[in-house]
C-alpha cells in the first residue's frame, strides 16, 4: 500500500490523533506561558533571582523525555497527565528567557518618563514594558511550541494522546509492509500541526504587536 493511499484510509485516525495532539500541545503552552511570564516578571530585576530561575528551568530540559514520562508514570499514572505535566517542565526555558529578555531590553529612559507621568510600578509593567517586550516574548512561546509537539510524541509510550501513537505503533511493528507508514505519518502529522501552529501564532504576533514596535 502507497503511502497516500495509507493516509486516505486512515484519514479519520489522523485528524482525531492530531486533535489530541493539538490540545495537549496547546494547554501545555498556555500553562507554560502564563508561569513562564510570571516567573520571567518576578526576577528580571534581580541578578541572582532570574539566573536561578534560568538554570532551574533550563535544568528540565536536561532530562531526557522517555526517563521523566517514566518518573511520572507512579504518581500520574497512563494517560495525559503525565504527558501534560512534562510538557510544561519542556516548555518553561524559552518563554522564562525571553521574558527576561524582552524586559530587560526595554529602553530605560521610557520607563523613566512613564514614573515621572506619575504611572506606579505595575502600571509602567502593564502598559510599557509588557507591550514593548512582547514581541520577544512571543518568540519564545513559539519557539516552546515548535519544541512541545515533537517531544508530545514521545508522550505515546505513557499512553499519551497524539501522532505519537502511529509512530510507536509502527516502530512495534518493523519489518512489516505497514510499518513506514505508520512512522511516517505520524512524522507528517506532527510537521503539519507544527507550520499551522506557526502560522497561528505569527497572526496573533501581527495582531498584538503595536505597529511602531513590529
Amino acid at each position: 500500500m502507497g503511502f497516500l493511499e495509507f493516509l486516505v484510509k486512515r484519514a479519520d485516525d489522523m485528524l482525531e490523533l492530531g486533535l489530541q495532539h493539538a490540545v495537549i500541545v496547546g494547554a501545555a503552552v498556555i500553562i507554560a506561558t502564563v508561569l513562564g511570564v510570571a516567573l520571567g516578571v518576578l526576577t528580571y530585576r534581580h541578578e541572582r533571582a532570574r539566573d536561578l530561575a534560568l538554570a532551574l528551568t533550563g535544568s528540565f530540559l536536561t532530562i531526557p523525555s522517555f526517563a521523566l514520562f517514566i518518573l511520572l508514570l507512579s504518581p500520574l499514572g497512563l494517560g495525559w497527565r503525565p504527558v501534560l505535566f512534562a510538557l510544561v517542565l519542556y516548555g518553561l526555558l524559552p518563554v522564562v528567557r525571553n521574558t527576561i529578555t524582552g524586559l530587560r531590553g526595554v529602553d530605560p529612559a521610557i520607563v523613566e518618563s512613564a514614573k515621572g507621568m506619575g504611572l506606579s510600578r505595575r502600571q509602567r509593567l502593564l502598559r510599557i514594558e509588557l507591550p514593548l517586550a512582547w514581541p520577544v516574548i512571543i518568540t519564545g512561546v513559539r519557539v516552546t511550541t515548535l519544541v512541545l509537539l515533537g517531544i508530545a510524541a514521545i508522550g505515546a509510550i505513557v499512553n499519551g494522546p497524539g501522532y505519537g501513537e502511529l509512530i510507536f505503533t509502527g516502530l512495534a511493528r518493523v519489518g512489516t509492509p505497514v510499518a513506514v507508514n505508520l512512522v511516517l505519518a505520524g512524522t507528517v502529522g506532527v510537521m503539519i500541526l507544527a507550520v499551522l501552529f506557526d502560522l497561528i501564532f505569527y497572526a496573533i504576533q501581527r495582531l498584538t504587536t503595536s505597529r511602531g514596535i513590529r
